[in-house]
């Protein structure tokens, strides 16, 4: 194994120089790059080759291939390096190739978006992971199907990532004498991990993104919200009676251990450490309270007040409910999934620069073609999809976010501006009222859609790392793949007739 990861960073560096030879004669000049910094603009994406795209893909291909090359917890233990390999890949032909411009552009999207993408997910994580639903549950096909029910519920309101950490152990451990346990999880991870945060920006990564750029905090709760109904219940539906017929084949019983203690939950107080993460989000999007000029990039003091909130509000969940504690500990509480999407996304995040780049010059840029043939919410609606299941969701949303509004030509004031103008009213012309119906496809798209593979959304890696330590054997990823393809394909295609049309 040493010799196969010694090799692919040996052709990776190889790809990284080529890389940096190449992208120097499209770089602009140093005094270009300079003034494009200093008036808090980044590199010009009709100036980037596609192939500027090269470690973004690499990174995203890694991630697919390398767990199946080496073994299944090569991210668990090489993950961080992998990602700073492809970061550095990046990052340095192109502040080699852009000086000033570029280094605006990588602190941009470490400010604006990786930073407060990252203390969201943890606050969620760490004071989710600080309640525990105690108790003698019996997987039956109605209690599973009711988990399904509450984790698909309350998604929106404390995150993918929360309602999972919440509940994917104890459906396990009501689960545990059932033989077939594989399609509880893929079924969970649909809907739990994936649709079921398609209503707040709290939900879904995608989501609190789009609210970073100034989509209103609400909006989706109203735009999504007979999308979100509509699959889900089919998706329950269809769980009930799958889970049924595993049950019946099993014999039907559930068997009597003696036990049969009462549901509880414990470390229900952690709920006002959670309702302060939503005031903090709220508050992020309610108040102005003037900027901040870091070396160019304009950061909001009330989202620095948000992402300081946050941060307090996991540190009190951890005071109380210590990570040391018996709480934390029969809640099999670790930081390492955590720690796992951090550094992965990490690495995503800088290389995805180019790609958000080139397609917010739209037609100018080196994917005119693909932006050309993109003209209807349906496009949107699965191109958008499609690349969520295997780039992850929330970098995906973004870059078709911007694709949108450079297809429209609504880039002249920056996104946190003309956005929120935009879905209030206040600029209702034939672009603007467009710009809704597409922003409404890429939301569906990449929230409903990230549930396609493993990679699609960070929630689900985390769910199918608990489930394998359980002792459950998950399929991989192309054979989680055969599910979703048979399961979820379909009514992606009757919610592109039923809404998108």
């Amino acid at each position: 194994m040493k010799f196969k990861l010694t090799s692919c960073l040996i052709l990776c560096l190889i790809v990284g120089f080529a890389l940096s030879v190449s992208m120097e004669a499209f770089g602009a000049d140093d005094a270009q790059g300079a003034e494009d910094a200093h008036h808090g603009h980044g590199v010009d994406g009709a100036k980037l080759p596609i192939w500027s795209i090269i470690p973004f893909v690499g990174i995203l291909l890694s991630i697919a291939i390398f767990p199946l090359v080496f073994d299944s917890h090569f991210l668990v233990h090489h993950g961080g390096k992998m990602s700073l390999v492809w970061a550095l890949i990046f990052a340095v032909p192109y502040l080699i190739a852009f000086r000033g411009a570029a280094f605006y552009d990588i602190l941009h999207i470490y400010l604006i978006d990786y930073i407060p993408f990252i203390i969201l997910l943890w606050g969620l994580f760490t004071v989710a992971g600080g309640i525990l639903v105690r108790g003698t549950l019996r997987g039956t096909p109605i209690v599973n199907t009711l988990l399904l029910l509450i984790g698909t519920a309350i998604a929106s309101w404390v995150g993918t990532t929360g309602a999972s950490m919440l509940l994917i152990r104890p459906l396990i451990r009501a689960n545990e004498y059932r033989q077939s346990k594989v399609h509880l999880v893929i079924f969970f991870i649909f809907l739990v991990s994936n649709i079921g945060g398609s209503l707040t920006p709290l939900g879904d990564p995608p989501l609190f993104l789009g609210f970073l750029h100034g989509v209103p905090f609400f909006w989706t709760t109203t735009a999504l919200f007979p999308h979100m109904v509509f699959i889900s219940v089919i998706l329950i539906v269809l769980f009930f009676l799958i889970d049924t017929i595993m049950f019946k084949r099993e014999g039907g019983v559930v068997p009597d251990d003696g036990t049969n203690e009462p549901i509880r939950v414990d470390g229900l107080f952690n709920l006002v450490f959670l309702f302060g993460i939503v005031a903090a989000v709220l508050m992020s999007g309610t108040f102005k309270w003037g900027e901040v000029n870091v070396f160019g990039v304009h950061v909001y003091w009330q989202n620095i007040a948000r992402d300081v909130l946050i941060v307090v509000m996991g540190l009190l969940s951890l005071k109380f409910t210590p990570f040391t504690g018996e709480l934390r500990q029969s809640n099999e509480f670790s930081w390492e999934p955590i720690e796992e999407v951090a550094k992965v996304f990490a690495g995503i995040f800088i290389t995805i620069i180019p790609a958000l780049a080139i397609l917010k010059a739209g037609e100018n840029g080196a994917l005119h073609g693909l932006i050309g043939a993109m003209k209807e919410p349906v496009h949107y609606f699965w191109i958008t999809g499609i690349l969520s299941s295997f780039l992850d969701n929330a970098p995906t949303y973004l870059t078709f976010f911007n694709t949108a509004l450079g297809k429209l030509e609504l880039t002249a004031e920056p996104d946190i501006v003309i956005v929120p103008q935009i879905i209030s009213g206040q600029l209702a012309g034939p672009q603007h009222l467009e710009f809704i119906r597409l922003l409404t496809a890429i939301s569906v798209g990449a929230v409903f859609m990230g549930a396609n593979t493993y990679i699609g959304n960070a929630p689900n890696f985390m769910v199918k790392a608990i489930a394998e330590q359980s002792g459950i054997r998950m399929p991989s990823f192309f054979g989680y793949m055969l599910w979703s393809v048979v399961i979820l394909f379909p009514l992606f295609v009757i919610v592109t007739f039923v809404f998108l049309r």
